[in-house]
């Protein structure tokens, strides 16, 4: 089966009334929390434009203070865990300084939580990779985000 381009996607949705696009909208946030994550933010953000950094950020601390850092294996495979749900809500928003902000974030909680003083490769890398996408992004951005970020990153460079 020939899946279809987004421009004749975009085209045949044009032709469709509300009421089949409201329940075409719901079929889609049905079929995944991802997408029925997606549509929460996108319907919230005109109001309240923090709403999707704080249940990041909240989603993140949970998973913080559930993790065994008493033994390196769990410690690093824990870290995994939380950078694929990290990535996962880096692609609901479009936004690079929400996105820089979730993955200082993320590096921040990774150097409180002991993370980074079992000195375990995997651990490291993680974290450098993350520094570097935060970095990358970060260049993208208009030069007074540049400058708010700038100190929490090179904070970071600096502990590693």
């Amino acid at each position: 089966m020939q899946i279809p381009s987004l421009a004749e996607l975009k085209k045949e949705l044009s032709f469709l009334s509300e009421k089949e696009l409201i329940s075409l909208i719901t079929d889609l946030s049905k079929l995944s929390r991802d997408n029925k994550a997606y549509l929460y933010f996108k319907m919230n953000e005109k109001f309240d434009p923090r709403l999707f950094v704080d249940s990041v950020k909240e989603e993140l601390d949970e998973a913080f203070d559930s993790v065994n850092t008493g033994n390196y294996y769990y410690t690093k495979k824990s870290a995994q865990a939380i950078r694929r749900k990290l990535n996962k809500a880096l692609k609901l928003s479009k936004n690079k300084a929400d996105q820089v902000e979730l993955i200082l974030y993320f590096c921040e909680k990774l150097k409180d939580h002991g993370f980074l003083d079992f000195r375990h490769p995997v651990i490291t890398n993680l974290f450098n990779i993350q520094i570097g996408k935060a970095q990358r992004i970060l260049e993208s951005l208009h030069v007074d985000l540049q400058a708010d970020f700038q100190f929490k990153l090179e904070e970071l460079k600096d502990f590693n």
